[in-house]
């Protein structure tokens, strides 16, 4: 959405889990001891204070593994595990994320609005664990220059919002997002237009009142009644789990060529964030259904064929539904403007922009004054010379 920036609005804030190796995964720097991040840039475990690196290799004997959807309905919420190393959870103050904390972790910053989450904690609840994911290949530095550069292209963006859009407060998190593969037939009930030529017979009057009869040829719909049914097979219909930001964003992001999905691997999490799905697996179906709709309405007018097509009833079933659990890499950009708080998305694999930004006003009405004032100037100018 770099071209198409919508209006701020407010935003909803779910559970969220800070992200770090599971508990008893060991990432030490074997040069000095400290903990490793994994680096995008060097797809490997890099140390921040020697330099160190080490790369993760990936296990190409492992699969993406589609699960059955019926199979584990009734596992969501009530036979999940909680994710290991986050057994608490506490509520952000500033935007109300709830967030899961690493294990004896004291403070921590709420990736969404920045603000210190102090733990006051409660028993984190389970989850299906995701078994894929699309790793960073965009670092802290190429999402901070792709934010610079969207700054750069705003119209109308207030002089002051390069000053106090904090750069700082980038955080890679990874998004939960559901994928759904399912068989759907649907039958339907409708009808079928076909265009014809037709001549129509009228009256015109002359400017002395007399009148003539004239023809013309016009286009008519004959219609038809009809019936049928289709079917298509939907593989890895998208939907983000995450409800801490707008739907609109997140849409947005790009295409994400989800045939480079990897097996979970846990590496991959070190030094970023991670997202507890807020969107459960039968909800998240729902939402994949209403992705599907258009499709099936398309795929209906097709099938009905001629001129115009009406659909007067239809009904899917879906069969042999699968789905994934995968994270999905972005870099969050948080900052505030006049009281408002604004976020810019930067695509983890593509470095694609997308967010909401502030509008001056003064630099709008500035501009509208200067248009109104050449314009009143050309047609002084008119009129001078006209004398």
């Amino acid at each position: 959405m770099a071209d198409s920036i919508p209006i701020a609005k407010p935003v909803k804030r779910d559970p969220v889990v800070t992200a770090a190796p599971p508990a008893g995964r060991k990432f030490p720097c074997p040069s000095c001891g400290a903990k490793l991040d994994f680096d995008p840039a060097a797809r490997g475990m890099k140390c921040p204070y020697c330099g160190y690196e080490e790369k993760v290799e990936r296990d190409d004997a492992a699969e993406v593994v589609e699960r059955d959807y019926l199979d584990y309905l009734d596992r969501e919420e009530s036979k999940g595990k909680a994710i290991e190393g986050r057994s608490s959870q506490t509520t952000c103050t500033g935007c109300g994320a709830v967030v899961l904390l690493e294990d004896k972790v004291a403070t921590e910053k709420c990736p969404f609005c920045a603000t210190h989450l102090e733990t006051k904690p409660v028993a984190s609840q389970g989850m299906i664990a995701p078994e894929s994911l699309l790793p960073f290949i965009v670092d802290l530095r190429k999402a901070r220059d792709a934010f610079s550069e969207w700054l750069g292209s705003l119209w109308f963006a207030p002089s002051e919002l390069k000053k106090v859009a904090n750069l700082g407060q980038l955080s890679g998190v990874y998004l939960p997002h559901w994928t759904y593969d399912a068989m759907t037939y649907t039958v339907y009930d409708g009808q079928r237009g076909d265009n014809y030529q037709d001549t129509e017979y009228y009256t015109e009057t002359k400017p002395d009142g007399s009148t003539e009869r004239k023809s013309r040829t016009v286009t008519r719909i004959r219609w038809y009644p009809v019936s049928g049914e289709v079917r298509h097979y939907f593989d890895d219909v998208l939907v983000c789990a995450s409800k801490s930001l707008p739907r609109d964003l997140t849409d947005d992001l790009g295409d994400w060529k989800l045939e480079k999905l990897e097996p979970f691997n846990a590496s991959y999490l070190s030094g970023f964030k991670t997202e507890r799905y807020a969107v459960g697996l039968k909800e998240g179906l729902k939402d994949a259904k209403q992705i599907m709709e258009p499709k099936i309405l398309s795929l209906i007018r097709q099938d009905i064929g001629g001129d115009h097509q009406q659909i007067s009833s239809k009904r899917t079933r879906y069969s042999g539904i699968s789905f994934k659990h995968l994270l999905l890499p972005v870099w969050v950009a948080v900052y505030h403007y006049h009281a408002t708080t604004y976020q810019i998305l930067v695509n983890g694999r593509t470095a694609k922009v997308t967010g909401y930004r502030p509008w001056s006003t003064w630099k709008i009405v500035r501009l509208i004054a200067l248009i109104v004032f050449v314009i009143a100037t050309i047609i002084a100018l008119i009129a001078v010379f006209n004398k």
